[in-house]
């Protein structure tokens, strides 16, 4: 492939910069603070040209927040399944989980701030379908956590994935994304934090 085909490839769509950009808006300044018009100026369309891809502000948040609970779900189960088509041991699979959510908790910051702001202004069933796919994701890492820490109880291990994905979905009070360590650093240090926390439920157990 060339490279201007590459660059086509890998460039956003107008709905991709679109979603992007509401979700900075209304993570920022509340679903309500926000406009048509804002977001097509920050995308540089007029608000109507925007109903050309969206109906409206609550199908942009719909599509934001059961976007990236499919994106997850996917992600998790992707690496799952790579895993059993190598070699890979428990462990590894788990830093694989952990590192992929870590790259959405350091570049998606703006999803969780509307998450924990905004999932209850979803209509029932989109509301509904993301809790669904937010289950479905748990019990990805509860089966990879117990394949580990086999003693590990059922419910503890769930628990334990629970206050691992809120340590992880943190990353929004952790300051502006310049005031960060830098993303390397913060990644790594994430990643000892959450193996420390799947390290001490199993030990719980195992000792």
């Amino acid at each position: 492939m060339s490279t201007h085909a590459a660059a086509r490839v890998a460039a956003p769509t107008r709905r991709e910069q679109i979603l992007k950009e509401a979700a900075r808006l209304f993570a920022e300044r509340g679903f309500h603070g926000v406009g048509v018009d804002e977001i097509g100026a920050a995308v540089g369309i007029s608000g109507p040209g925007l109903y050309r891809h969206f109906p409206g502000k609550d199908a942009m948040l719909a599509e934001l927040l059961v976007g990236i609970s499919e994106r997850l779900l996917a992600g998790g189960q992707r690496r799952v399944s790579e895993d059993a088509a190598g070699d890979g041991s428990p462990e590894a699979l788990l830093d694989a989980l952990i590192e992929g959510h870590i790259d959405f908790a350091l570049d998606d910051r703006p999803l969780i701030t509307l998450h924990d702001r905004e999932l209850d202004r979803l209509r029932e069933a989109d509301r509904k379908r993301v809790r669904r796919l937010q289950r479905e994701y748990v019990e990805v890492w509860v089966a990879v956590v117990r394949d580990l820490h086999p003693a590990l109880p059922e419910h503890e291990a769930r628990a334990t994935v629970h206050a691992v994905f809120g340590l992880l979905n943190s990353t929004p009070h952790l300051g502006r994304p310049g005031a960060l360590p830098g993303r390397t650093d913060t990644a790594a240090l994430l990643h000892r934090l959450a193996r420390g926390a799947f390290a001490a439920a199993g030990a719980r157990d195992e000792g």
